[in-house]
């Protein structure tokens, strides 16, 4: 079996190359790497032996014999994925491309508790991977995503101030014991960023991705790689004490939050308080689409009131693209014209000088595939390749 070398040049790096298109057949892994013929020929039937490479065709080189090309086999294993909010959870089946292959949408309030929602999580994987003809043996890992502060590290929800029952719970060990499979488990606001940087702007150097629904949380992407923090307590810019609301109170214990007067729950309790019949911010959306005044003034200011604390960060960070999704980014441009206005009027010009800010295009599968992208990372990454074909 291919082993694992100094220099990156083990079976996991030669999957990388074949993965991204930088060679196809063994002349051009020999040219590119360095490694003799020899080794490249083991390191591929170690990732034949696998499945994770299949021959693609014959090539004819220029005066020469005909090479066989080898291409990545995206159908090697799959992934399994939840993107888990506060009122509602979206599950998916992946391949190793990221392709969803089946997937379910449903009401899901994550204040249930960890164990009646993670066993509603784990009867839908299953019935996913039924429905799309994979069985639990072809499951290489699962993404989870949780509407709270997560460590990384651990994979746990750390005092979630909305999710009682989930603080300190192993939700990895949980999954991972009834999946046979490892679970990997960041925050709600990170797989949706990850999600939304892999499908659509791989190229883009820094990003912000703002989620606005029921709460308020930001994603960073500085240098195309997530940026979590010490912990993975990076970008909670729902928490932010903005100075002109410090009468309001916020349901993590403190007065002054943006989540407080710009979340969605902040604009459901105020459109109740005039007696309209609001649920979630799902029905902000509804009536904002349909006209109503109040909606529409709540949800621009909520607007200026996030774009007035990204204003700040764009200063500070610089990024080159910023991102809004979640519930309330389908109220049409009143969000995303109270964003651009703050930011535009309060950020320095250098900063702001090719920024775009724009609504998220992936919308509510942004979680699901970040969650997905996030194992595929960790499965195919060179090391993890390494010591899977030298076992």
């Amino acid at each position: 079996m291919a082993q694992g070398m100094p220099g990156g040049t083990g079976a996991g790096a030669l999957l990388s190359i074949l993965r991204d298109g930088r060679a196809r057949t063994r002349a051009e892994l020999v040219q590119l790497t360095g490694l003799s013929r020899s080794a490249v020929s083991q390191r591929i039937d170690a990732l034949l032996h696998q499945r994770l490479i299949l021959p693609a065709e014959e090539t004819t080189p220029s005066g020469g014999r005909p090479a066989t090309a080898f291409s990545f086999n995206r159908e090697a294993r799959v992934v399994l994925a939840a993107d888990l909010g506060v009122t509602h959870a979206r599950i998916a089946v992946s391949d190793l491309g990221g392709a969803v292959l089946a997937e379910r949408a449903a009401d899901l309030p994550i204040d249930r508790g960890p164990e009646p929602t993670l066993s509603w999580v784990l009867d839908t994987f299953r019935e996913l991977l039924a429905e799309c003809g994979h069985t639990a043996s072809d499951v290489c890992g699962a993404g989870v995503g949780l509407p709270g502060p997560v460590d990384h590290e651990s994979g746990t929800a750390v005092n979630p101030p909305i999710m009682p029952g989930w603080d300190g719970f192993p939700v990895p060990d949980w999954l991972g014991e009834r999946l046979g499979a490892p679970v990997l488990v960041d925050n709600d606001v990170n797989i949706m960023t990850l999600g939304e940087h892999w499908a659509v702007c791989p190229e883009v150097e820094h990003l912000i991705f703002v989620k606005a629904g029921t709460g308020i949380g930001c994603g960073i992407i500085a240098g195309r790689r997530l940026h979590r923090g010490a912990r993975g307590a990076a970008g909670d810019i729902g928490h932010i004490r903005i100075p002109t609301i410090d009468q309001v109170q916020c349901r993590c214990g403190y007065v002054g939050c943006l989540e407080a007067v710009a979340g969605g729950a902040a604009l459901v309790a105020r459109l109740r308080d005039v007696g309209l019949d609001v649920a979630d911010g799902r029905d902000v959306v509804r009536l904002t689409r349909e006209g109503n005044p109040l909606a529409i003034r709540l949800v621009r200011q909520g607007g200026r009131e996030v774009g007035s604390a990204l204003a700040s960060i764009v200063n500070f960070f610089n990024p080159t693209l910023i991102v809004i999704g979640g519930d309330l980014v389908e109220a049409g441009d009143h969000l995303l014209a109270g964003v651009r206005e703050m930011i535009y009027g309060r950020s320095l010009p250098l900063a702001t000088q090719s920024l775009g800010i724009r609504a998220s295009e992936l919308g509510d599968r942004a979680g699901v595939t970040g969650a997905a992208v996030m194992v595929i990372e960790r499965i195919l990454a060179p090391e993890t390749i390494d010591r899977s074909v030298s076992a």
